[in-house]
């Protein structure tokens, strides 16, 4: 491995095992504290994971956890460090990430558990029903500014979006926006539901809500270069607005508690959970 790839895993993950490319990970955290201890995504970490564990002590009432999300590269260093059981992502390991987990003997188990995706709603009397992922991206960073350059009507474009520390805000502007800043004057909210009901009641609105959202009324989701936003299209790769997300694990110190927590979240219990908070369960 180049030495600044190296140097970039070890400090991402903060890790105090060192930065040896061949050195063994640490023992396996389950085993050693009595914890499932999951690292990694925003996306994952932030409103899915703990409302996933709340249900999930309603039957393990004994089941201890320790969460922390800080970005999806921070899990799965400390994965391969052995200071997680679980390292929750919402990409697939970059090469490097490969890399030294080969150098360390590690095959990591890929458990996929659903997509994050969003829809593009505009109020439900707003003529347009497409947009390309151009004129998305020129519209959320202010490019453009008024509905008829996008073939609507003589107005200005108002902007409803997640609040900064959300996990969503951040993802969207990846995903939709590469990665450029949002404009000037977008209003913020703290839930999909405000965002709702703040372009339902703005001729002029537009914002973007988990796919299960984009069709209630006073709103309607938008397709993408002609590709409307629902299930089939995310899970066939269709829809652009789409992450994969994936609980990794080390596959030699798949500890039990870790497992059946896992196994959980693919169930049909656990994937419910995923759609009710507006995500994409996995087929």
């Amino acid at each position: 491995m180049k030495l600044p790839a190296l140097i970039n895993l070890c400090l991402t993950g903060l890790l105090v095992n060192g930065c040896s490319e061949n050195k063994q990970p640490a023992p396996a955290t389950t085993a050693a504290s009595g914890k499932i201890i999951i690292k990694g995504s925003n996306t994952i970490g932030e409103e899915l994971a703990p409302r996933l564990i709340a249900e999930y002590k309603k039957e393990h009432p004994d089941a201890v956890f320790e969460l922390e999300s800080k970005a999806t590269g921070y899990g799965l260093a400390a994965l391969l460090a052995g200071q997680c059981d679980i390292a929750g992502a919402s990409r697939a390991p970059i090469k490097d990430e490969q890399e030294l987990a080969k150098a360390r003997g590690i095959e990591l188990n890929d458990h996929v558990i659903g997509s994050y995706s969003v829809a593009v709603i505009v109020n439900g009397g707003n003529s347009i029903g497409n947009l390309t992922p151009e004129q998305v991206r020129d519209i959320f960073t202010g490019a453009v500014g008024n509905w008829k350059d996008v073939g609507g009507r003589d107005m200005p474009i108002h902007l409803f979006v997640r609040d900064p520390i959300s996990g969503t805000y951040l993802g969207f502007r990846e995903l939709a926006m590469e990665n450029k800043p949002y404009t000037a004057g977008i209003k913020t909210f703290t839930n999909y539901d405000g965002i709702l009901q703040a372009v339902a009641q703005d001729a002029s609105g537009i914002g973007y809500v988990g796919l299960d959202l984009g069709s209630k009324g006073g709103v309607k989701a938008v397709s993408i270069r002609e590709i409307a936003p629902n299930d089939a299209s995310v899970n066939s790769g269709k829809y652009p607005y789409v992450r994969t997300l994936r609980l990794y694990t080390d596959k030699s110190k798949e500890a039990t508690p870790a497992r059946d927590f896992i196994q959980f979240v693919q169930s049909s219990k656990g994937q419910d959970i995923l759609r009710e908070m507006g995500f994409v369960p996995h087929p």
